[in-house]
């Protein structure tokens, strides 16, 4: 979909490089410029799953040839995605009005946690520290547990990547309309707020309490994980009342007076209390067959590796095993364009040729 789109990612963290592997699985020719010499960020391997599809090439950005060489790049592409901190880009001499300079039409993506400009632009911080202040980690564990959301997904992937590359592509469309590229400010604390809108929704109707555990979404027995008897959880989430009443009826609680009280939140607790109570006689996988097919909205939580044996994987292929790591397919998918896995680069592999490319390539 992204053919004949080029990207320039500079070597970063966690979203920056997300974001990049989205727009490569899109079909953009994605060049990473990797640190020439530059050690594997600790935990990482050496050739990520965030770098499939890309080509890599290695420079010093602090060496004048191959800062020259960066510039050139830059001034082909049509896109640029960067994760320093405020100020960094510029001090190398590789900012948005020198970019702008080279390439007027320049989409300039920036990958930050606070901002370009906010009071703590220049604070470190890390995902969860990015949504407990934006107000997304409130509602992210059961009543009486410590606020824990799945890692990056909410911060890092959610308020980050996605909304840098919705932001990218936003602009790529208003460049080829206008000429005229723009600066992607794309803040994780933001995207994390903004996420909270359809929660917000709720709030208009008073369906949203600011007390964990006392809102229409996290309050609820019928919306909970619960532990059953081998050590594995069920997701039940049937909000309306025709779902829900296909849970009483395969639980055998059809004709009890309390459970038909579906929105009595004076209840909750104690139906909760019951429930946990039901869910543990059992194994995950008998509560699993026992709700197969039906409208009950009650799902097994699997691991990735149980998700790629499930027959729903079988249909789907959303999980894949590539190059002997597991990873999940691009998403979303298209009626005209098939995605295939692609390997990821070694560092530097693409300099060769990247550089002979750009022969004849002026900056000035």
């Amino acid at each position: 979909m992204l053919n004949e789109i080029r990207v320039v990612e500079i070597e970063g963290l966690g979203p920056g490089p997300f974001a990049a592997m989205l727009l490569a699985d899109l079909g953009a020719d994605v060049v990473t410029i990797h640190r020439k010499g530059g050690a594997v960020t600790p935990g990482m391997p050496d050739r990520s799953v965030l770098d499939r599809g890309k080509r890599s090439i290695a420079l010093d950005l602090k060496d004048p040839g191959d800062l020259e060489t960066a510039r050139r790049l830059i001034a082909t592409a049509d896109a640029l995605i960067e994760g320093f901190r405020p100020g960094v880009m510029e001090k190398l001499g590789l900012g948005p009005e020198a970019c702008h300079a080279l390439n007027p039409a320049l989409v300039y993506g920036r990958m930050t946690g606070w901002g370009q400009n906010s009071p703590l632009a220049d604070t470190a911080g890390h995902d969860l520290n990015y949504i407990a202040l934006s107000g997304a980690l409130w509602y992210g564990s059961p009543p009486g547990a410590e606020p824990m959301t799945p890692a990056t997904l909410v911060g890092d992937i959610g308020g980050g990547a996605m909304y840098l590359v919705t932001g990218i592509l936003a602009g790529l469309l208003n460049a080829r309309a206008t000429g005229t590229g723009t600066v992607v400010d794309a803040a994780i604390y933001d995207g994390s707020a903004h996420m909270m809108n359809l929660l917000m929704s709720l709030r208009q109707t008073g369906n949203l309490s600011e007390t964990r555990g006392q809102s229409l979404l996290d309050g609820p027995h019928w919306s909970r994980t619960y532990a059953c008897a081998d050590g594995g959880f069920v997701s039940v989430q049937c909000l309306e009342p025709k779902f829900y009443a296909q849970f009483l009826e395969i639980l055998g609680l059809s004709e009890d007076p309390a459970f038909q009280r579906q929105y009595d939140s004076t209840l909750w607790p104690d139906l909760t209390r019951r429930l946990a109570e039901i869910f543990a006689t059992k194994p995950r996988d008998h509560w699993a067959k026992l709700f197969e097919g039906s409208d009950a909205c009650v799902a097994p939580v699997l691991s990735p590796d149980e998700a790629a044996t499930h027959p729903m994987n079988t249909a789907r292929q959303t999980w894949r095993t590539a190059d002997g790591t597991l990873q999940a397919a691009a998403a979303p998918r298209f009626s005209t364009h098939q995605w295939q896995p692609k390997s990821s680069p070694a560092r530097g592999q693409h300099s060769a040729e990247i550089l002979i490319e750009l022969q004849g390539t002026k900056t000035t």
